[in-house]
């Protein structure tokens, strides 16, 4: 079956899905997006990434595109039309179309809106999990709102594909101090090496993770020990754990970085336990 995106008004096949060559989006990286999880057809921490993305909207002055009611029934419609199971469904809102110029453009422009779903393999997904993956570790050269979700990814991009061709799954980011700011795509937590659960508090300079939020009402239930602090890269080497959130990854055990073992090589109880958990629920609240 052939895909179908979903772009300003109009459910089109997937590979005529276009947009304006003005769009702002397009030539000045100018908005911001979302995705949610897709589990049995039904997206997951639905309200999160819903109140995430009116916030950076207005953090950057967009226009809401739509009435939430309309923008949920765009979304599920995309994910049944192309059949989607299990998988995601990517938002992205632009500041819209208008002539090529720094400043914004005249009042009244609408917004650009595009939303595409694909499949994802649950099996792949669980049995990369069981293994664990490799973290490598890249400067933060990004700008200083990354608590804005917006479609300038490019520092992120580099990073990701740093990951790649020394053959890891995620790069985390690394500020000035020698901290773990977060990942390419994802938030970072560690197990310290006395046993405390560690993710960075959220500033501007990392995005705050759905995931991580619904992962944190997890910590508080399980009654964990967490310190919501920042940690060094060499704190992350000498952990017994360390994983990532996303809403793709979910909850991933990271077994090395940079090369280093973390504890005994394998995904650890506490990782473990979290993912069943977070899984769990998502599935349980999805809509």
């Amino acid at each position: 079956m052939s895909r179908v995106a979903y772009v300003n008004g109009t459910y089109v096949p997937h590979g005529q899905a276009v947009v304006h060559v003005e769009d702002r989006g397009f030539q000045f990286a100018d908005g911001v997006y979302e995705v949610w999880s897709v589990f049995d057809g039904r997206l997951a921490d639905f309200d999160g990434h819903m109140t995430r993305l009116v916030r950076s909207l207005t953090e950057l002055r967009i226009d809401v595109p739509m009435t939430r009611d309309a923008l949920t029934r765009v979304l599920k419609e995309t994910v049944r039309r192309n059949r989607v199971r299990n998988g995601i469904v990517y938002l992205q809102v632009t500041r819209g179309t208008a002539r090529r110029d720094h400043p914004f453009p005249p009042q009244g422009t609408p917004p650009s809106v595009i939303v595409t779903a694909r499949s994802i393999s649950a099996v792949r997904a669980e049995a990369q999990a069981d293994r664990g993956v490799a973290v490598i570790t890249q400067p933060d050269i990004r700008w200083g709102r990354c608590d804005i979700k917006t479609v300038g990814l490019l520092p992120n991009i580099l990073a990701k594909q740093a990951a790649r061709d020394r053959g890891a799954y995620e790069a985390w980011f690394v500020d000035d101090m020698g901290l773990v700011t977060e990942g390419s795509s994802t938030n970072a937590w560690i197990v310290d090496e006395h046993g405390k659960l560690r993710t960075r508090d959220t500033q501007a300079n990392i995005l705050r993770g759905i995931t991580r939020a619904a992962v944190l009402d997890l910590v508080a239930g399980e009654k964990i020990e967490l310190d919501e602090r920042p940690f060094s890269v060499d704190e992350a080497k000498r952990a017994r754990e360390a994983f990532f959130t996303a809403a793709g990854a979910f909850v991933m055990p990271a077994i090395s970085i940079d090369g280093t073992t973390i504890g005994d090589g394998t995904p650890g109880p506490v990782t473990r336990k979290l993912r069943a958990l977070y899984l769990e629920q998502a599935r349980r609240e999805a809509i």
